[in-house]
């Protein structure tokens, strides 16, 4: 197909601003999808996205759109809209040449809408703002336009009013996609270079790698060399998403599609990298993707010992189609051999939890996260620290610092104090406050984000009566009286509840998770001490009291020193027991520390 045909954009907003609807009109319109087999977020095909009614990955469609007697193709990727899965909007954006920034009428210009307009800015692309769900009583259009501009320094007196549900005006966008978006800028006539920007594993087929053609063409039966990899395949079947996959003889300079090659190592994908034709001429790798920033760090270990190598190729199945998702062995004292997992935010690591429970049919413990700490060694050297467990004694660095993110939130003018408040509590330093409109105001500060990874944005949303919204980004670490806070089982430490908390917070923290343990852990034949601890420091301590049983029962009279001597035997033995005793702690005493510290 000529390029000049060919149109590739993403749809980016803010959560429940519409993106996956206005992909459903999208569809119906372009009669690419009939109406009998229609559904409600119809690109939306993963369980837990239906579930929850989230997008998590993002997904790529071929339409055929018709304009001024001319036929142009349009490659759409729907993406998601929650922070956790910036990275897939990342990605998707490098794809494309231009966005549809898709937002609220009703509710307006929001944190991630600000977001992901600035990942479109950065990438050099056109942006086609559109106003969503104007049939709405209360949608006020020409303010949300108005904070478009102010917020976000795009023109928006010309913006498309929509409705992505009941469809009215949707055919003006997909008018306004083929004007504004410039086609793909490859050269048809060089060699080969294509950009792997997704692949999925299939049972039968292998792993489907999912890719956009940026110079030259891929065809059927031809020899690909993966670049950076340098693994060679033979294409057996190419395709497009229409939505499903539907197979062709080949794919032209700026098309999205598939190819198939029966390629059974997961590790020999990677997403980023570059297709060219094997024993063809030399040509320059593309860009790639930057290496996602991990926030949240934490460790999986198998129920059952033997379930460790399931649990290896499990995570290495999702790492394939989740590319900011990483792992590596880590070992346990107390739960054995595992793997510590890095993500984007704790929605992330939920997500990842439950398609390993629902996919893979993994059981499995998994421990508190933790974010990423660094260390200034006497050497002078800086070391990375990401579990608790791995935090050397305080003898061995100078400064044990945290990292602070800055953290963008929108909310409505009247509830500016009691942000502001639940901001300090978390140890934030205010930045600055922009009034985008006469009733939305933007307010940033500078918090740790330890802080705001369990309850912040449950707080926010509380006090803001679910208006309020934020973004975060890590600028920097900073230096802090941080310390290490450590929970003792019968005198051993167990390094899966250890955590670092600022001094200020430990007594609170240790005494809450002590607590909580102590509700959580069953009682054994043995009393089981439960402590809190900094360093040699005791700041808290819970006793489990030991299951009794009654070894007089059988004495019917006589002499007292008979129903002693029985009770020593068995006080001697509830002492020998909690020496050599092991205590069973359950899945949920783990998970039990999530919670907020303060329930």
């Amino acid at each position: 197909m000529d390029p000049k045909l060919i149109r590739n954009f993403s749809i980016i907003a803010h959560i429940d601003h519409g993106k996956s609807t206005l992909a459903d009109r999208i569809l119906e319109i372009t009669g690419t999808v009939q109406h009998r087999e229609m559904k409600a977020q119809f690109l939306d095909d993963m369980e837990l996205e239906r579930e929850r009614g989230i997008t998590i990955k993002a997904r790529a469609v071929t339409v055929y759109h018709h304009k001024d007697g001319k036929r142009y193709q349009l490659n759409l990727i729907d993406t998601p809209g929650h922070v956790d899965f910036h990275y897939e909007v990342e990605k998707s954006l490098q794809a494309c040449e231009g966005a549809v920034l898709l937002v609220d009428a009703s509710q307006g210009v929001e944190a991630q809408t600000v977001a992901n307009a600035y990942l479109a800015i950065e990438a050099g692309h056109e942006i086609i703002p559109v106003l969503n769900k104007i049939d709405l009583a209360h949608a006020r259009p020409e303010e949300v336009a108005e904070e478009i501009e102010s917020s976000l320094a795009i023109e928006a007196t010309d913006a498309i009013a929509i409705s992505a549900k009941t469809g009215v005006n949707v055919d003006q966008v997909l008018d306004r996609i083929v004007d504004q978006i410039p086609p793909p800028a490859g050269d048809p006539s060089a060699p080969l270079r294509a950009l792997i920007f997704d692949a999925v594993y299939d049972e039968y087929r292998g792993i489907i790698v999912y890719l956009r053609v940026v110079d030259g063409a891929i065809k059927k039966k031809d020899r690909i060399r993966m670049k950076s990899m340098g693994k060679v395949y033979e294409t057996v079947e190419l395709g497009r998403f229409s939505p499903k996959m539907v197979a062709c003889d080949a794919l032209y300079t700026g098309e999205v599609g598939y190819f198939v090659s029966n390629i059974k190592q997961l590790g020999d994908v990677r997403v980023g990298d570059t297709l060219v034709l094997d024993k063809g001429p030399d040509v320059e790798l593309l860009p790639g993707y930057a290496e996602p920033q991990h926030m949240v760090y934490a460790d999986f270990y198998p129920t059952s010992p033997g379930d460790y190598e399931g649990m290896r190729d499990a995570l290495e199945t999702l790492c394939l189609s989740d590319s900011s998702l990483n792992f590596e062995p880590v070992t346990s004292d107390a739960l054995g051999f595992g793997f510590r997992c890095g993500f984007l935010g704790l929605l992330h690591m939920e997500i990842i939890q439950q398609r390993l429970e629902r996919e893979h049919d993994m059981d499995m413990i998994q421990t508190a996260p933790s974010v990423t700490y660094q260390t200034l060694n006497m050497n002078g050297e800086e070391a990375w620290i990401h579990s608790p467990g791995a935090l050397p004694p305080p003898d061995h660095y100078e400064e044990l610092r945290e990292p602070i993110a800055r953290v963008t939130m929108l909310v409505p003018t009247e509830f500016i104090g009691p942000v502001m408040t639940i901001s300090t509590d978390h140890r934030g330093v205010f930045v600055r406050q922009e009034h985008l409109s006469a009733v939305r105001v933007q307010l940033v500060f500078d918090i740790p984000l330890a802080e705001i990874m369990y309850d912040f944005y449950d707080k926010l949303k509380s006090c803001t009566r679910g208006f309020g919204t934020l973004n975060y980004e890590v600028t920097c670490y900073k230096a802090d009286n941080l310390v290490k806070l450590k929970i003792l089982v019968n005198g051993k430490e167990v390094d899966a509840l250890s955590s670092i908390v600022h001094q200020s917070r430990a007594d609170t923290r240790g005494r809450a998770v002590i607590k909580k343990l102590r509700k959580e852990i069953p009682r054994h034949m043995f009393e089981v001490r439960l402590q809190a601890a900094v360093g040699s420091k005791i700041l808290a301590r819970e006793n489990i009291s030991a299951l009794r049983k009654d070894v007089t029962a059988k004495c019917y009279g006589g002499d007292i020193s008979r129903k002693r001597k029985l009770l020593e035997k068995q006080k001697k033995g509830k002492r020998r027991m909690r020496q050599v005793g092991d205590v069973d702690i359950p899945q949920k005493a783990f998970l039990s520390v999530l919670g907020d510290e303060s329930k």
